[in-house]
């Protein structure tokens, strides 16, 4: 069995919300975060559907339904248009035998996120322990208390990915640890 898991993803916008957004900004985000998917999946789905089976794994964001809009308002916008695009894809090729997931992390522990803290820390003179703090009250906390481990991560999509999981088409997985306050 074929699978595609297209974890790509990220943002370089400026903080300052709309207004300090340019053409660049957005089109930069969006090849990123939802094009680089669909290129992707242009390149190996065919051989899936020719062969009946595969998975396709896109890692999407909480951001999709929980912006940041003053931070990375291109970035959510992004990642909404992926899982959306998941859906539709999902149900044009399911019926062929592969099958499309999402799955939308929170807040990872990676060393992106912690060279971000080591910047904030040192930005506005706080300690890293801090600066987490800071990032967790702007998410609205984690229930959890904690970032994810990219292995707790790993371990969702291995399962997705398994004859376990053979059902599962269509739907979006979060894995947040409880930071989205909705059901």
């Amino acid at each position: 069995m074929d699978i595609l898991v297209n974890n790509l993803g990220g943002s370089e916008t400026q903080g300052g919300g709309f207004a300090v957004l340019n053409d660049d900004d957005w089109e930069s985000t969006l090849q990123t975060n939802l094009l680089a998917p669909v290129r992707l999946d242009r390149g190996f789905l065919p051989q899936m559907v020719e062969r009946g089976n595969g998975v396709i794994i896109h890692i999407a964001s909480i951001q999709a339904k929980l912006p940041l809009f003053d931070a990375t308002l291109p970035y959510a916008a992004a990642k909404a248009g992926l899982i959306n695009y998941s859906k539709n894809l999902s149900n044009e090729v399911s019926p062929k035998g592969v099958r499309v997931l999402t799955v939308s992390p929170g807040w990872i522990n990676t060393d992106g996120s912690t060279g971000m803290m080591k910047e904030i820390a040192e930005r506005t003179g706080v300690t890293i322990e801090e600066a987490v703090q800071q990032v967790m009250k702007s998410l609205g906390g984690i229930p959890y208390g904690r970032p994810a481990q990219p292995k707790e991560v790993a371990e969702l999509v291995g399962f997705l990915v398994s004859p376990r999981a053979n059902y599962l088409t269509g739907t979006e997985f979060v894995i947040d640890g409880g930071t989205i306050p909705t059901i």
